[in-house]
């Protein structure tokens, strides 16, 4: 059985809108049935039939989506609706979604304001219904068996941690040359109060909460615009403060010139350290202080089952950022089935970000600029 998706966002031109689609596609779980690809309804229009949609299932707008698809038959209707649209359009549709009753797969970071993140962590839990955030690279088969090794104990006590995401497509004021995807994230009425930090500042916080197990709880942050002219920050890092004691370091910018998308994150414990970066993603090294430093595979025998299970082929074929995003389209569909059939989801399909994922994403960026802009800087991270 195929789960019904529709898509909110995502028209003709849209980059994270046709990755959403792939990713949905790879292991036929889902079949597009319907979607609200536009504010402008031509461009709705045309990407719906590009698709290969019915026309009746091409809506101008998620209000009129929804509106219609609550009064089709249960056997023809939309399960799961997927909201890829900019970060001020997150929390309507997404609300609107839970409220009528579907499952919602949300582009990150959840919501625009952390207030907002809150009211629909709250509506998931009343309705009863499942939400996935997609933070991409938790779904990457070694990030899995990074969680897998901390979580066994296997490197003791965590004391540090360090990730890094550096880009370099904001390095010059692109938001002035027409270019789309710069234009809405250095916006403030539709990016929120970060930039950098909130486009791929949450990467690297989700990535170091979820390896580590741990979670920040004190942050010191140095925020930064470097490109004259931008409305948004495009630069910054910040040490962190773990519960249980450990420490760490984000940094995250737009402006590393020549970078593309590099995301690397290093933990280490009493007893040894792991370290991993996406340009090398079927890799995970396990260092000791004793011995040479393992280097672990993904498709390797030996690995735990969260890694067994989000991977598709042999040892030695590289599986990239198309799988990880399609693991957790898979993992949340498997769980979603689970749910209608009325069966108990297994511990590898339930592993998939989720509103409390999403809540402190957006507490992060509410923290990690309110430290930016403070004197003080240390500050404790509220949620």
């Amino acid at each position: 059985m195929k789960l019904k998706l529709g898509m909110i966002g995502g028209g003709t031109g849209a980059f994270i809108g046709a990755v959403h689609r792939i990713a949905s596609r790879i292991d036929d779980q889902y079949e597009l049935v319907c979607g609200a690809f536009s504010s402008d309804p031509e461009k709705a229009r045309a990407s719906g039939i590009m698709l290969g949609l019915m026309e009746s299932r091409i809506y101008n707008s998620y209000a009129e989506l929804f509106e219609k698809e609550k009064k089709l038959p249960p056997e023809e209707r939309v399960q799961v609706v997927s909201i890829v649209t900019p970060n001020h359009l997150h929390y309507e549709p997404a609300k609107l979604a839970l409220e009528s009753g579907f499952h919602v797969i949300l582009d990150k970071p959840a919501t625009f304001s952390l207030l907002e993140a809150k009211e629909l962590a709250r509506l998931v839990l009343e309705t009863g219904l499942l939400f996935c955030l997609t933070h991409t690279y938790t779904g990457y088969p070694m990030i899995k068996e990074a969680r897998q090794i901390v979580a066994s104990g296997k490197l003791g006590e965590i004391r540090k941690v360090y990730v890094e995401y550096p880009q370099g497509w904001l390095s010059g004021f692109e938001e002035g040359s027409g270019n789309k995807q710069a234009s809405w994230r250095t916006d403030p009425q539709q990016s929120g109060i970060a930039g950098a930090m909130g486009d791929i500042g949450t990467h690297a916080f989700n990535l170091a909460e979820y390896v580590s197990g741990l979670q920040v709880n004190r942050i010191c942050a140095d925020i930064n615009i470097v490109v004259k002219g931008r409305k948004l920050d495009d630069d910054g890092a910040a040490l962190l403060k773990f519960s249980g004691g450990a420490s760490g370091l984000l940094m995250a910018t737009q402006v590393a010139a020549g970078e593309e998308n590099n995301v690397r994150i290093r933990v280490y414990g009493e007893k040894g350290g792991i370290e991993w970066q996406q340009s090398d993603a079927n890799t995970l090294l396990l260092k000791w202080p004793d011995r040479p430093s393992e280097i672990l595979r993904t498709g390797g025998g030996y690995l735990s089952s969260f890694a067994a299970h989000n991977t598709r082929v042999p040892a030695g074929h590289p599986e990239g950022y198309l799988e990880a995003f399609a693991n957790l389209y898979r993992n949340f569909a498997l769980s979603v089935k689970a749910k209608i059939n009325g069966d108990e989801a297994k511990p590898e399909w339930l592993d998939y970000p989720g509103m409390e994922e999403g809540v402190r994403g957006m507490a992060f960026i509410e923290n990690v600029i309110a430290s930016g802009r403070s004197e003080q800087k240390w500050i404790d991270f509220t949620v």
